[in-house]
């Protein structure tokens, strides 16, 4: 396998693949995006899978079940064309990462065969330099366009822009584009900058086009959105795949954001098709494409493959992650702390008052994001699933309050929706509703005895020092939560609908691990009237 870089533009030649140049050309594209180290299979709601539930055939995904189903996929396209893309965000989300980092995803990912693959956000999560070990590991190109280290010395020689496909003298080129405020949601450093997406896919394109290149893919961590806009406004892109926003797109699926794949009227008149396969390798993207001889799209249809119990995982996969896991034993018994006392995480408290465990996790997520502008913290009662005991606090117990893999998300409310998004979270406490909203930067009061939609009052913000103010329902207000409330769960519509919504923060088990760490390892539990019931 040869590889060549035309000039300035970085762009890599592959050649030695099947097939030839004819009137038509068929490509088959698998594919996948936002994996956050997922090895291990999740359950319906993407929570972490018990090996029991996993046995029952209650879980889906899993890197072995994904081994097996692109073995089966590139065993069935025997002779045709085919290529593996990943639309980015292998690092985060599972004790596997924590542990491994770039070691565990450039093992797998390797072994998979991805063609290639574009930088993702939390590829930044532990600085230029865990990006660029996992570029020198993997066997294949990891690319992204706007994403400008020119003076990042870490990756100015190792990160590349575009690539080239070379199937038998038929060329595909690749582009590529990451999120422009990825400076904001990860930690590139000051010495990456990101340029203007549509401006630089714009670049690439020409780029390509200028070496005779008509057959273009786009390779994006934008979101499904973005996506869309790109597909609108951007001359010479083909397909689209993408990832970032975790999008469920299907033809059958009530719950999906949209069509597979979704089809938008490009600036030349050409439909572009536009795919993404949802995260946590629960899906294989499975999108077949055909252009003219002209280089136009002529047909691309498909649908993501949905990895559930009809697929057998892969066993030395299995046996590999048995292996791996043995030392994640260990981390789960690693002390990250001591509690001065007893930290109260139970649910007859959690979901009904103020309660120790969720003024911890409130004040943990705040904390975390502070720097961002965020003023308010709001966690639901019912992701807090147990108390800790005075003494050591090890990992499993974090992960036992919060065992279910939820993300910090923020987004921006007015102070009105801000106020909703309370009336909401005690609408049903009578029935022990896990919605009950759990505050860190925010007082309020709530009645019992009046009805649901109008419980809530004395809504306080916290101002400069110890000063607290009336909230402004005409203000907009950044609030972190995690990922299950930001995206409409337990009854939180106000978040769905709110301005920048981004849910795919670090873990909660991490923030909260991290600010035990932060406080000097020592906690007190307290409460301190932040949630006032009246009669």
């Amino acid at each position: 396998m040869k590889k060549r870089l035309l000039g300035a533009t970085a762009l890599t030649l592959i050649v030695g693949m099947t097939g030839a140049a004819h009137a038509e050309f068929k490509l088959n594209i698998l594919h996948i995006n936002d994996f956050h180290s997922r090895f291990a299979p999740i359950t319906s709601s993407d929570s972490n899978c018990s090996v029991e539930d996993d046995t029952a055939g209650k879980c889906f995904g899993g890197i072995a079940r994904l081994k097996t189903e692109i073995d089966a996929k590139r065993q069935e396209l025997t002779g045709e064309n085919v290529v593996l893309l990943d639309a980015g965000d292998q690092f985060q989300g599972s004790l596997f990462y924590t542990q491994y980092r770039s070691q565990i995803v450039s093992e797998f990912a390797s072994d998979l065969g991805i063609d290639v693959m574009a930088v993702g956000n939390h590829e930044f999560d532990d600085g230029p330099e865990e990006l660029a070990k996992l570029i020198d590991a993997v066997k294949f190109p990891i690319i992204s366009g706007n994403t400008n280290v020119t003076n990042e010395p870490i990756l100015a020689d190792k990160l590349k822009g575009t690539y080239v496909l070379d199937f038998g003298g038929e060329k595909v080129g690749v582009v590529s584009a990451l999120a422009e405020d990825t400076g904001e949601t990860s930690s590139p450093g000051k010495n990456v900058a990101f340029d203007d997406t549509i401006d630089s896919l714009r670049t690439q394109v020409e780029a390509l086009q200028g070496t005779g290149i008509t057959k273009i893919i786009a390779l994006t961590h934008v979101g499904y959105t973005h996506d869309l806009e790109i597909a609108a406004n951007v001359p010479g892109i083909d397909v689209i795949v993408g990832g970032h926003s975790h999008t469920l797109l299907s033809n059958t699926d009530e719950k999906a954001a949209g069509p597979y794949p979704t089809m938008v009227k490009g600036p030349d008149g050409h439909e572009v098709p536009v795919v993404t396969a949802y995260s946590y390798g629960k899906y294989l993207g499975d999108l077949a494409v055909t252009w003219d001889d002209a280089g136009n799209v002529v047909t691309a249809d498909g649908a993501p493959i949905l990895l559930d119990a009809a697929v057998t995982p892969n066993q030395a996969y299995v046996d590999r992650l048995a292996e791996l896991q043995k030392p994640i034993e260990s981390l789960m018994a690693e002390v990250i702390g001591k509690a001065t006392a007893a930290i109260d995480g139970s649910r007859e408290t959690c979901r009904v008052v103020e309660c120790q465990m969720g003024n911890l996790v409130a004040d943990a997520m705040l904390d975390r994001v502070a720097d961002q502008g965020v003023t308010i913290a709001i966690q639901n009662g019912g992701g807090v699933r147990a108390s800790i005991d005075a003494g050591d606090i090890t990992m499993g117990e974090v992960l036992t309050v919060l065992p279910f893999s939820n993300t910090l998300a923020t987004v921006t409310l007015s102070g009105a929706d801000v106020i909703d998004a309370l009336e909401n979270g005690v609408s049903d406490i009578e029935n022990g509703a896990g919605r009950f909203p759990q505050v860190a930067g925010l007082k309020y009061s709530y009645t019992l005895a009046k009805p649901a939609g109008e419980r809530i009052s004395d809504v306080m913000i916290k101002a400069e020092g110890d000063a607290w103010a009336p909230i402004d329902e005409a203000a907009s207000y950044i609030v972190v939560t995690n990922n299950y409330m930001r995206g409409g769960g337990d009854g939180y519509g106000t978040f769905a609908e709110g301005d920048n919504p981004y849910d795919f923060g670090p873990p909660l088990e991490q923030v909260l691990a991290d600010y035990i760490a932060k406080l000097g390892g020592e906690y007190t539990p307290y409460t301190d009237g932040r949630i006032t019931v009246l009669q």
